[in-house]
């Protein structure tokens, strides 16, 4: 895909606990905009905007904290189970998501902003939204260390956290899609050191479609 834009627009995703973020901290430290979709998914239910009112009306109040804040775990609870609900929760967020994200990048175009410019966002592969990606990047991880990373950042057993893990889209299935794969399996010299591959090797992509 060649953008109309003067950045790359680069999809980074992966799964549970495969360590993105550590992947975010350096890619910002080597000068790429970061657009974080969960960032963007708590900014439009805060208080006073629409997406609120609405997940109150359709769920209840019982999903809105004392604080009017949304009581992200009493509304999971609700919806986890029931692809409908899911479904009606987001049509709710994810055109006002859609619509931040895309402020986010016509403000760096208007600033004319040249490198690249990464979305992560967790089901971006799932929701077909990598084929909007000008290239798709996937943080990988092993099993054993995602098991272990997930028990002590959640505080949950074994059994739970493969619960989890095995919900998801497998790694390998995502890393089939990729344009490059970071293997976060290691200590974060090694990511940083691949990381900073995958960085060079994308700025290389950029000068070529800029030609």
């Amino acid at each position: 895909m060649t953008p109309l834009r003067p950045f790359l627009l680069v999809g980074l995703t992966g799964g549970i606990a495969t360590g993105k973020s550590t992947v975010d901290a350096i890619l910002r430290e080597l000068g790429a905009r970061v657009i974080d979709a969960d960032v963007l998914a708590r900014e439009v239910v805060e208080p006073g905007e629409p997406a609120l009112a609405e997940i109150a009306a359709a769920f209840g109040s019982g999903v809105l904290g004392p604080d009017g804040r949304l009581d992200r775990k009493a509304l999971g609870a609700i919806v986890f189970s029931d692809p409908d609900l899911r479904l009606k929760l987001e049509a709710m967020t994810h055109p006002r998501i859609r619509e931040r994200f895309q402020r986010r990048i016509d403000a760096l175009a208007a600033e004319d902003f040249r490198g690249l410019v990464f979305f992560d966002a967790p089901v971006m592969i799932e929701s077909g939204n990598y084929r909007n990606m000008d290239r798709l990047v996937v943080v990988v991880t092993d099993e054993p260390t995602q098991i272990g990373r997930l028990m002590a950042r959640d505080g949950i057993d074994r059994d739970e956290a493969l619960r989890k893990i095995k919900s998801q889209m497998p790694l390998t299935e995502k890393a089939k899609l990729a344009d490059y794969v970071i293997d976060n399996s290691g200590d974060r010299s090694a990511t940083e050191a691949r990381t900073r591959e995958v960085y060079q090797a994308l700025l290389a992509d950029l000068a070529k479609i800029e030609g």
